[in-house]
């Protein structure tokens, strides 16, 4: 689990190789969990939801937010590209998930899929 973490930010922005399913689905589970954490942390502080700017402590709160969450969105991204490398699929069809509800079921079933001989190991 720990092996896997660590992987994932020493390549959160290396979009080739591959990623196995640990090296996928323990980062997205410690990602949810680290999330709420300090969501809960941070809205108890400032005692109010953390997307209402009430004043420029809120401000700076947001923008440190959103560049955790856009970081955070970009190792997301490139796990997902070297996962579908894993199962010998280009890392383009992350795009399926652009197809409402049907894009969503099926990239997640490419997700699940084993490991596979592949071009990029």
């Amino acid at each position: 689990m720990i092996e896997s973490y660590k992987k994932y930010w020493l390549n959160f922005i290396n979009f080739s190789g591959t990623s196995s399913r640990s090296d996928y689905w323990w980062p997205a589970f410690i990602n949810v969990i680290l999330g709420g954490i300090i969501i809960a942390i941070v809205q108890s502080i400032t005692g109010h939801p953390i997307v209402n700017i009430y004043n420029w402590r809120d401000e700076g709160i947001a923008v440190v937010n959103n560049i955790v969450v856009y970081i955070v969105w970009i190792a997301d991204w490139a796990v997902a590209v070297r996962r579908m490398h894993d199962t010998d699929r280009s890392g383009w069809w992350i795009l399926i998930q652009l197809i409402p509800i049907i894009g969503w079921i099926w990239f997640l079933i490419l997700l699940l899929l084993p490991s596979k001989q592949n071009r990029w190991s």
